[in-house]
């Protein structure tokens, strides 16, 4: 995944354990299901790589853990990078596609 990506969100679960120490840090979250684009990726010194969204804005906050005033940013196995076919071409194809694994899974299942 890089900046400019169009991803979607496949997690939007809060552990309730960490639901106080998120609903502090994040004014807004994140839907599963919706798409997005990825504004910035985030090392945060290696200890878990997040993501801030074009469509989502907090604001900046201290993180102790890595000793810097940053925006709070999604971790990114929360999200799935999505495919856009590049013409039309392609796109037909890979709805021909699709179609024949359905028949296959249909020829299987009887």
């Amino acid at each position: 995944m890089k900046a400019g990506d169009k991803v979607i969100c496949i997690n939007d679960k809060i552990d309730p354990d960490k639901s106080a120490e998120i609903r502090r840090d994040f004014e807004i979250w994140i839907t599963r299901d919706k798409e997005y684009t990825i504004r910035e990726i985030l090392d945060n010194n290696g200890i878990v790589t997040g993501v801030l969204l074009d469509e989502v804005h907090n604001f900046p906050k201290f993180f102790k853990l890595i000793n810097r005033f940053q925006e709070p940013a999604f971790a990114q196995w929360r999200f799935r990078k999505l495919k856009y076919a590049d013409t039309p071409a392609e796109a037909i194809s890979e709805i021909e596609e699709l179609v024949q694994q359905e028949e296959l899974v249909k020829i299987e299942r009887k």
